[in-house]
């Protein structure tokens, strides 16, 4: 079955789309205004398509009793003053839509708790990423089903039978899907990638699927846009002096902008199939430069039979085929030749 196609604002994801490509933010603003802003720029001057945050809202998904993934915050005495740092109010994330926006790129946010989905719907997000960790959130689910809107998943946790059951809600609420391959790790080494997943998402589910990488290689999404990927999402962090729990999986702007025109390439060259025979064709002045012919190997008298040590190879490829070169042993000279003179048919008797 084909795999329908998926709209996210005014662009398109599914099979014969180009691949939409993610700069994930995540919490690497530090809590910081300006730098959220920072990133949108640096985001978008990389060429990805969709500027991407998190949202959180300590009071709604944490408790005091929430263990730290990471234990590197130095100002943070728990993990829910680390998301309550991580806050903006409401005018402020609008603000960041507005300049995503202004820099032509979509903007997202993953919502982890029902009150960010409120506030993502006022900020008006033109679709849903759900976390890996969000999969059966179901009263989150639930809300974003009634938006309407597309819902884009990322199962890092979750085996099939979980994800059969999340898709089949969330089919059932009639909203857009398209999934993710996604293995939670921080960076994700090569062995755990599971690039062959995204194949199986796609027949199993019929809809676009993508990778969400946390490898901190551009490697990974370049495989993935081999295997036609319809997203890859990426974190990225301005720099790897940075502190942060994702910046070991996280892409510079200078390494994301490699892996866009990367993917960009890669899909350039799948776009459209080579014929060989068609491509012999067009180069047939090419074969005559660099391909090679049957030479005289020194002075040849008329009436010479033609040895092996007569003969060689050499270039241009505008006379007799170098592989026919056996087939002249034995034959007999018509005429004198020179040493070097490409031979022709009217040389031999």
């Amino acid at each position: 079955m084909a795999s329908p196609l998926v709209s996210i604002g005014k662009r398109q994801i599914g099979v014969g789309k180009a691949a939409l490509i993610i700069g994930e933010v995540a919490q690497a603003h530090e809590g910081s205004l300006d730098s959220a802003h920072a990133y949108i720029d640096a985001i978008a001057e990389a060429g990805a398509d969709v500027v991407k945050f998190q949202t959180h809202i300590a009071e709604a998904e944490s408790t005091p009793s929430e263990k730290f993934r990471v234990a590197i915050s130095r100002q943070d005495a728990t993990r829910f003053d680390y998301w309550k740092r991580m806050e903006f109010s409401e005018e402020q994330w609008k603000g960041l839509a507005r300049h995503a926006a202004e820099r032509g790129r979509i903007f997202l946010s993953s919502p982890f708790s029902v009150e960010a989905v409120d506030l993502l719907e006022r900020v008006g997000v033109p679709a849903w990423k759900v976390a890996s960790g969000e999969v059966v959130n179901f009263p989150v689910l639930v809300k974003m089903l009634a938006t309407g809107r597309p819902i884009l998943l990322s199962g890092g946790m979750s085996g099939w039978t979980e994800l059969d059951k999340v898709v089949a809600f969330i089919k059932k609420g009639k909203a857009p899907l398209a999934l993710f391959q996604c293995t939670t790790a921080y960076p994700c080494p090569p062995e755990e990638l599971g690039l062959n997943v995204m194949e199986e998402l796609r027949a199993r589910y019929a809809v676009p699927v993508g990778l969400s990488d946390h490898s901190g290689m551009i490697y990974a999404g370049l495989a993935a846009a081999s295997l036609g990927a319809n997203m890859l999402e990426v974190h990225v962090t301005l720099s790897r002096d940075l502190l942060g729990p994702d910046v070991p999986a996280s892409l510079t702007p200078a390494e994301l902008a490699q892996l866009v025109e990367g993917v960009r390439f890669i899909e350039a060259a799948l776009a459209v199939p080579v014929d060989k025979d068609q491509v012999a064709r067009q180069k047939s002045e090419l074969r005559e430069m660099f391909f090679h012919s049957v030479v005289a190997k020194q002075d040849l008298p008329a009436g010479t039979v033609l040895q092996r040590e007569h003969l060689a190879t050499k270039k241009p490829g505008t006379g007799m085929p170098a592989e026919r070169l056996p087939d002249l042993v034995g034959r007999k000279l018509a005429r004198d030749l020179k040493g070097d003179q490409l031979l022709a048919e009217e040389d031999l008797l």
